[in-house]
């Protein structure tokens, strides 16, 4: 995939952008960037990188994935917060798959300086 742009939707190639954060040599800067890199990893199948920016309070002990979804793209619908300066964020998204689509209102806070997905509501 080094040639090719991440599945995060932005044009930089994966290792680059969300590989850096699954790698864990670079923290997400923002709520919007932690969002993307998550979709990525769930393309990816990375179900240690979910975990990991998984607010303590709400993460599951395990995230079983499946190998025969398909997403095929990720849209950023709306951004609130979630910035450097901000403690909270919410990201609304569509994650297109092969037979239909999500759209999900995320909310995000910051944990120890990193910023964690907290839960989300599902949106029609």
């Amino acid at each position: 995939m080094t040639t090719r742009s991440c599945p995060c939707g932005l044009p930089e190639a994966y290792e680059a952008c969300c590989g850096r954060y699954h790698s864990g040599s670079a923290a997400a800067p923002t709520a919007e960037r932690l969002m993307r890199s998550r979709y990525c990893a769930f393309v990816r199948l990375d179900a240690g990188y979910l975990l990991r920016t998984w607010h303590p309070r709400t993460r599951p002990e395990r995230v079983d994935l499946d190998p025969g979804m398909r997403w095929t793209g990720l849209e950023i619908l709306d951004t609130t917060g979630g910035s450097a300066f901000h403690t909270t964020g919410t990201v609304t998204f569509r994650a297109s798959y092969r037979g239909g689509s999500l759209h999900e209102r995320s909310r995000f806070e910051r944990v120890d300086g990193a910023w964690v997905y907290v839960d989300g509501d599902f949106l029609s």
